[in-house]
């Protein structure tokens, strides 16, 4: 009997009938609860799955937007290089044709120099020329020679023009 009077023997009683009502009563409220909340923490493992999954997409796909934006940059960089390369090929014959039409152009004008040079030194040279033989003539000619050389000239001007 001595158990009977023992409190520890009471409080043992007391919990092991509390804990046959907590299990028979709310027994499904709990396992309802603790059913719930691992419901909500596998739906929030699945969501987070996703999103990583997701993640790892997005992640992918700018990681194939970025070689394709760097491939498409070296693309655009040699074109800018080879066009770079044209455009300066073109000038250099540009200024090579302009040169040599510059110097055919200055020789033109060397070419026409020479030949007025030549023309007014040709026309001095007969007009010399033509003062020496008016002074000679003059100095040698008598008035009745002048007048026979005169209508001699005169009358072998028409056999030349007939």
């Amino acid at each position: 009997m001595e158990l009977l009077q023992n409190p520890t023997f009471w409080v043992g009683v007391a919990f092991a009938i509390f804990i046959l009502l907590v299990i028979t009563k709310g027994g499904k409220g709990i396992v309802a609860g603790l059913d719930a909340r691992g419901e909500a923490i596998r739906k929030t493992l699945e969501e987070a799955q996703n999103l990583r999954e997701e993640a790892q997409k997005t992640l992918a796909e700018y990681k194939r937007k970025q070689r394709d934006a760097l491939k498409e940059a070296e693309e655009i960089i040699e074109h800018a290089k080879q066009e770079a390369k044209r455009v300066q090929e073109e000038a250099a014959i540009d200024l090579e044709e302009s040169l040599k039409r510059r110097e055919q152009q200055a020789m033109d004008k060397i070419t026409q120099a020479e030949t007025a040079a030549l023309n007014e030194v040709r026309d001095q040279a007969v007009d010399v020329a033509i003062k020496a033989t008016r002074n000679i003539l003059a100095g040698s000619m008598t008035k009745a020679k002048a007048k026979s050389l005169m209508d001699n000239s005169i009358s072998s001007l028409g056999e030349k023009f007939h």
